[in-house]
């Protein structure tokens, strides 16, 4: 249910990281990695998993609206779905 913006002490404007910004360009990353880095952690922060499914359900809409900056690379682990990280300029 939708709730009033007068309930909320503080609102925050909303900003979406450049790629670039938070990526190293030689490395290939996890999504969840990803997701630590958007939130300004690093890629190996520990968390809980209620944290950590938050922060993915807000990275994956983020790697799809940045996919053409965005390549993917078959894992070598049979548990690691994919890798992934900056496209060549």
């Amino acid at each position: 249910m939708p709730v009033d913006k007068q309930e909320f002490d503080e609102i925050l404007s909303f900003e979406l990281h450049e790629p670039a910004d938070i990526l190293d360009a030689d490395k290939l990353y996890t999504i969840p990695e990803i997701a630590r880095l958007l939130q300004g952690l690093p890629a190996d922060a520990e968390l809980s998993e209620a944290n950590e499914s938050v922060f993915i359900d807000w990275a994956i809409p983020w790697m799809i609206f940045n996919q053409d900056a965005l390549v993917i690379a078959d894992p070598q682990d049979d548990d690691v779905v994919g890798l992934y990280g900056l496209a060549e300029s």
